[in-house]
């Protein structure tokens, strides 16, 4: 169930990792400053830190912690990677919402800052995965569905996208039109993003099964 450290590789991978976890950040940042609705895991994420008085970036971190029991129980792989991913994600993403500023009328720049997001988050996920050092919570739980069912990667994350976001709705969290938009892009921005990386995150399993070495 674990994926072993490379020990000969683990300073650039190290470094590799963290440039996708701030990536990711950076796109979480924007799509919460384009105010057209937040990413679906925000939507529940900022609906229970509301409810529970705590902060969005520590609601990540938690949130990711209780995701990851799930992908376990789905017996994915995790790794070193996993964990950090965990622990990392939330502190990048209060950082860049100290940076980048709230838009408030300027409705096409709001777009494209959204949509800059959803493309730097598909981006950010082909880096990290990409490292082979374990998924993130949320994306080991999309490549164990992904691997159980046999559905495309772009399948599982969106199906995965409608649930949340209407778990966070129910609860009150900041869904929009542009919360819809991401549930049905950030699929084809992952699976565009592992295509363009040359990422294929059970490859190491799928040469097993074919008596590679």
């Amino acid at each position: 169930m674990l994926k072993p450290i490379r020990w000969n590789t683990f300073a650039r991978d190290f470094i590799v990792i963290q440039f996708g976890f701030l990536l990711y950040g950076v796109a979480l940042a924007l799509l919460i400053r384009a105010g057209l609705g937040t990413s679906t895991w925000l939507v529940l994420e900022i609906a229970l830190a509301d409810l529970l008085g705590i902060t969005i970036g520590a609601m990540t971190v938690w949130m990711g912690f209780a995701v990851l029991v799930l992908a376990l129980a789905l017996r994915e792989r995790v790794g070193w990677g996993t964990l950090a991913n965990i622990l990392c994600i939330g502190p990048w993403l209060n950082l860049f919402l100290g940076w980048i500023p709230t838009l408030e009328a300027n409705i096409p720049l709001r777009i494209g800052m959204f949509l800059l997001g959803v493309l730097i988050q598909g981006v950010a996920t082909a880096v990290y995965i990409g490292v082979e050092a374990g998924a993130g919570p949320r994306d080991s739980l999309m490549l164990a569905i992904h691997r159980v069912t046999g559905s495309s990667v772009r399948a599982a994350r969106s199906s995965i996208e409608v649930i949340v976001v209407a778990l966070g709705w129910l609860l009150g969290g900041p869904a929009g039109w542009g919360t819809l938009a991401f549930a049905l892009l950030i699929g084809p921005s992952v699976q565009w993003a592992f295509k363009a990386f040359n990422v294929r995150p059970h490859r190491v399993e799928e040469a097993v099964v074919a008596g590679e070495d």
